[in-house]
């Protein structure tokens, strides 16, 4: 199993699953939220995305006759959405950040815990990987996936020791990576310090900034009037984005007026906060830390 479905009630209540509906889930991983849709969903339809391939393989127990895993980005939700047939959905899930299987797989290179080939592609297909970030980004490129991704506080330090060590020999493994971070992770705090890192390089290796926005906007063009758009996040590059997507249809958050001074903004949230597990989930489950959950219908 991939990992244990953050807020799964929370989900399910804000995505107001209703009989006969098409719901999509833009993140399938393991499958643990699809599942429990299309037990809720009595005569529905279930679309799934997922660029991992290793996705597949969690299909078993889904009904394939309400069920279709599209095995691509969900950045290209419209173009996949009208490719199978749907100008309309009625609510959406995305359940952002990376999965427990892909962390716990070290051949991956998503974790510290291994030392493996420095790769952290979610879409085992694609031509670039963490190594190739670290040793051919120029200097302030890397600062700025550093300190913008990973909000990584000694960025520039931390750029020119990679940029020196590279010139004697490439970084190929996440052990050859953390060599270099420990001269300059805070006493104590090592480990979060490597985490800040290795988010930062599988953010810009999988573009998942980028893709996130084309996600959002993608979403309020195929939700149907009344349908509901539910996002969990688990840091707050992340949550901003959503939270002002919500908001003011924009990543900015400013809120477009027309001419006679009314707001133009397609979604409104359900939620004014965002939802956040409980403590009991949090000590079954430490992956829900971090999360925080929006929910918004469209206009």
């Amino acid at each position: 199993m991939y990992h244990v479905p953050v807020m799964l009630e929370e989900c399910m209540e804000g995505l107001d699953l209703q009989p006969g509906k098409v719901v999509v889930d833009v993140t399938f991983g393991g499958g643990g939220h699809s599942k429990e849709i299309l037990k809720r969903l009595p005569e529905g339809k279930l679309l799934a995305f997922d660029q991992d391939q290793d996705a597949a393989k969690n299909i078993e127990g889904t009904d394939g006759s309400r069920f279709k895993l599209i095995e691509g980005n969900f950045r290209y939700i419209k173009k996949y959405l009208k490719l199978y047939g749907y100008a309309q959905v009625d609510s959406i899930l995305a359940d952002l950040g990376i999965s427990s299987h892909q962390i716990d797989k070290p051949e991956r290179g998503f974790s510290t815990r291994w030392d493996a080939p420095l790769d952290m592609r979610m879409d085992n297909k694609a031509d670039f990987s963490a190594r190739d970030l670290v040793n051919t980004y120029r200097e302030p490129d890397l600062i700025r996936v550093l300190s913008e991704f990973g909000e990584v506080r000694n960025a520039r330090t931390l750029a020119a020791s990679i940029m020196r060590e590279r010139v004697k020999k490439s970084i190929d493994t996440t052990a050859e990576l953390v060599n270099v971070l420990e001269k300059h992770a805070p006493k104590g705090k090592e480990f979060r310090y490597y985490a800040q890192v290795f988010q930062a390089l599988r953010i810009e290796v999988n573009e998942e900034i980028e893709a996130l926005k084309e996600m959002l906007e993608g979403a309020n063009d195929v939700l149907k009037p009344g349908g509901r758009l539910v996002v969990m996040s688990y840091h707050s590059l992340e949550d901003r984005l959503v939270k002002n997507f919500i908001r003011a249809g924009n990543f900015k958050g400013d809120v477009e007026k027309d001419m006679y001074g009314n707001p133009i903004k397609p979604l409104e949230a359900v939620n004014r906060k965002p939802i956040i597990p409980t403590n009991e989930e949090i000590a079954q489950n430490p992956r829900a830390r971090s999360a925080k959950l929006r929910v918004a219908k469209k206009l």
